[in-house]
């Protein structure tokens, strides 16, 4: 089911949600205009759908003393496909890594990492990473400061992308 089978409603709830996964559903109807019960209804139905993945608090990392932030640029020296899926099940169980990304390009992945600090980003680089199966090459790009940092989707030119098309 793609956006433009979704009603106004609908990419509302999401858009709420989006911006505040904790309000009660009382306060998301009436943000929507729809009663509770609908309203409880739709989110029901968006989750089984697959619209909505989850919920989550968006922790602050420095405040739990993970100061370090690495964006690290993978090449495999093979891009075959169980080859590429070994290298994401890895991912998966590497705790600093905690979002990978495969890429068209030069690279093949790019990997978020935090890290409590450089010394234990360098322990995990050099005795994981780097010395990973199949890993060619790693480059990394250490975080001074993130701009910004949104989820999600932006709903509003969502929104007027249907409007061109309808």
């Amino acid at each position: 089911m793609g956006a433009n089978r979704l009603d106004e409603i609908d990419r509302k709830i999401l858009a709420e949600l989006q911006d505040d996964g904790r309000m009660t559903n009382v306060e998301l109807a009436r943000r929507v205009g729809i009663s509770a019960p609908p309203c409880l209804r739709r989110v029901r139905t968006l989750e089984e759908a697959g619209y909505i993945r989850g919920y989550h608090a968006d922790v602050n990392p420095r405040e739990l003393g993970f100061e370090v932030q690495v964006f690290a640029m993978v090449g495999l020296h093979s891009q075959a496909e169980v080859d590429l899926s070994a290298f994401e099940q890895r991912c998966r169980n590497w705790p600093f890594v905690r979002e990978c990304h495969m890429l068209n390009g030069e690279i093949d992945f790019i990997l978020k990492c935090v890290a409590p600090d450089l010394s234990s980003f360098q322990t995990f680089l050099t005795e994981e990473l780097t010395s990973a199966p199949n890993v060619a090459s790693v480059k990394t790009s250490l975080v001074i400061r993130c701009a910004k940092d949104k989820p999600g989707v932006p709903f509003d030119v969502l929104e007027e992308r249907l409007g061109r098309s309808a």
